[in-house]
């Protein structure tokens, strides 16, 4: 676990790169609607490691721009522990469970608004933020989240029969996926003298808080 803790967005990036040999091959053979899913599935491990590693600097973002914090921005509110959490156990059963089960419309079209919905947060808040257009996140969703989530979204009003609950029931539970997958784990694991913490090196990515200082 302590591996995984402090090398997930690696280990995604690999299993990305893992994957695009999969469809790459044998994309042909996948159903164009699971494959669509795979793709965005896909689609979040290039924005989680575009968050964490290359570029990187998503912790100050949230731990300082965001929180405001002063005393232990190096682990509160966000810290390793609840970042594990959110993004691999909580977020990769959210999308994998949409590939294996693609009959249920809800969940696909909840994961991908999922993705689109970050561009509100990259594109508008965190700019605002650090006063600069780009930051680490927001390639992935304008090339990768957004394209792919228009296309299910065309694709099963298309070539799909999706009674209108699955839209309703899709789109209505986004605050609440947003809610117990990203804010409550954060919360019930923030802790100032969290020993989960961050890097220096994963602290000073991008020159975030130079930025923020700087501001």
């Amino acid at each position: 676990m302590s591996f995984l803790r402090n090398h997930w967005y690696y280990v995604g990036g690999i299993l990305f790169v893992g994957l695009a040999f999969f469809v790459g091959f044998f994309g042909s053979e996948i159903d164009p609607l699971r494959k669509i899913l795979l793709l965005s599935f896909m689609a979040l491990l290039v924005h989680q490691f575009e968050e964490y590693a290359l570029p990187g600097g998503f912790p100050p973002i949230m731990n300082v721009a965001f929180a405001g914090e002063k005393e232990a921005p190096n682990r509160f509110p966000l810290n390793k522990q609840s970042s594990l959490v959110v993004n691999v156990l909580l977020g990769y059963p959210f999308y994998i469970l949409a590939i294996l089960l693609p009959e249920w419309y809800w969940l696909g079209i909840l994961t991908v608004l999922f993705g689109i919905a970050q561009l509100a947060f990259h594109g508008i808040a965190i700019p605002r933020r650090l006063n600069s257009f780009y930051n680490p996140g927001l390639a992935s969703v304008l090339l990768l989240h957004l394209p792919i989530g228009i296309c299910y979204l065309w694709y099963i009003h298309a070539n799909a029969s999706v009674d209108p609950w699955h839209w309703w029931v899709g789109i209505g539970s986004l605050p609440v996926a947003a809610y117990v997958i990203i804010q409550l784990p954060i919360r019930l694991l923030r802790d100032r003298s969290s020993p989960y913490a961050w890097s220096p090196a994963e602290m000073n990515r991008f020159g975030v808080e130079a930025k923020l200082r700087k501001k």
